[in-house]
């Protein structure tokens, strides 16, 4: 007992000396994630030094963006401007058209309609808009869902992108076969039916106005195609960014929006409810049916998910880095048309990375 005591009144001095000295280590801070207020233009900024970001590279990146017919680019932190370029007489208030990056607002607006109970994703579209809206039998038209189209496997003939009936013929049983082709607007019919209003009526409540943006849908040659300013197009990419919350109110339940930027079907892994998802083993594109074994944009973070236009329309959101970029403009490469994914996206983020790397 007495050899204890001792040992304990040996070492006491010790721990109370390493008590004494021990070192505190402040608690990381944590920046916090900003939303722009819906009523006024105010947005704060971040200064791209603070991040510790390439300076020398932007020069760069800003040449390759004009020289790619750009209209306009930003990028966010934390919902922050770090980065705001308008080019060719572009401005923050002229209207771009996204193409088909307008697809992730029919899927979001459509995942709305079903949190409000108006409509079930799994059940047959002709539940909602009446059967004959394909050229289809009936059996072969009963078997597509809304699921179907936000995930691109209707099996409806895709050599037209004019959504008529007459187009809408058989090619495969629903869910068997990933097609990218513009049925998805088939969906606008189907959210306006269950709300039993205009789909723009219905987005513009549900959405738009929930998050401050402008903009408008008009018809397309082939289909609607919403048109908005810069940052309306990055208030979108915020919420997406955040998973369907605007500040504190729930847009879109995050169940939802995770199933949307997940793997939608086993046969085209980079494909969600019409976003594009990268780090992926492989991908197929608009117009065929051939399959990439790399993941959609290698040189860009794995956890990037994306809308993507026709004419490099983009938002990219990469959660990692609490990041949404976006890109407005004409197409890169007027000689080679494209549908969404084109040479556009690894050289532009090839420059990105010389930035923030």
């Amino acid at each position: 007992m007495k050899n204890l005591k001792f040992l304990f009144l040996l070492l006491f001095p010790i721990f109370g000396c390493e008590k004494d000295n021990a070192v505190v280590i402040p608690p990381v801070q944590v920046e916090s994630m900003y939303f722009p207020s819906n009523t006024d233009t105010a947005w704060e900024t971040k200064s791209l030094a603070s991040l510790g970001w390439n300076q020398s590279a932007i020069q760069p990146l800003k040449d390759y963006l004009i020289e790619k017919n750009t209209k306009s680019f930003m990028i966010l932190v934390n919902g922050r401007i770090v980065m705001e370029e308008y080019f060719d007489d572009h401005t923050a208030t002229s209207s771009w058209q996204w193409n088909s990056a307008g697809k992730t607002l029919v899927s979001t607006t459509t995942g709305i309609a079903q949190q409000e109970g108006l409509l079930n994703i799994n059940n047959k579209v002709s539940q909602y808009i009446g059967t004959g809206w394909t050229s289809e039998t009936l059996a072969q038209e009963n078997l597509i869902t809304s699921k179907n189209l936000l995930s691109m496997t209707s099996g409806l003939n895709d050599a037209s992108n004019l959504v008529i009936t007459s187009n809408l013929t058989y090619l495969a049983d629903a869910g068997t076969r990933w097609s990218y082709a513009n049925v998805f607007q088939k969906l606008m019919d189907v959210v306006g039916a269950a709300s039993s209003q205009n789909f723009e009526a219905y987005f513009n409540a549900k959405l738009k106005n929930k998050i401050g943006m402008d903009g408008f849908w008009n018809n397309g040659i082939i289909f609607k195609i919403y048109n908005s300013n810069t940052r309306s197009m990055a208030r979108f990419g915020l919420l997406a960014l955040n998973k369907g919350k605007w500040k504190n109110e729930t847009i879109i339940n995050e169940t939802f929006f995770n199933e949307s930027i997940t793997t939608s079907q086993n046969i085209n892994p980079s494909y969600g409810y019409l976003w594009w998802l990268n780090g992926k083993p492989n991908y197929m594109v608009p117009g065929g049916q051939t399959v990439y074994q790399t993941s959609l944009v290698s040189n860009a973070p794995s956890d990037m998910y994306a809308a993507m236009g026709a004419e490099d329309q983009r938002i990219y959101v990469i959660p990692s880095k609490n990041m949404v970029i976006i890109r407005m403009g004409g197409a890169s490469d007027p000689a080679t048309p494209n549908f969404a994914l084109s040479g556009f996206d690894s050289d532009v983020w090839q420059k990105i990375n010389a930035v923030i790397n």
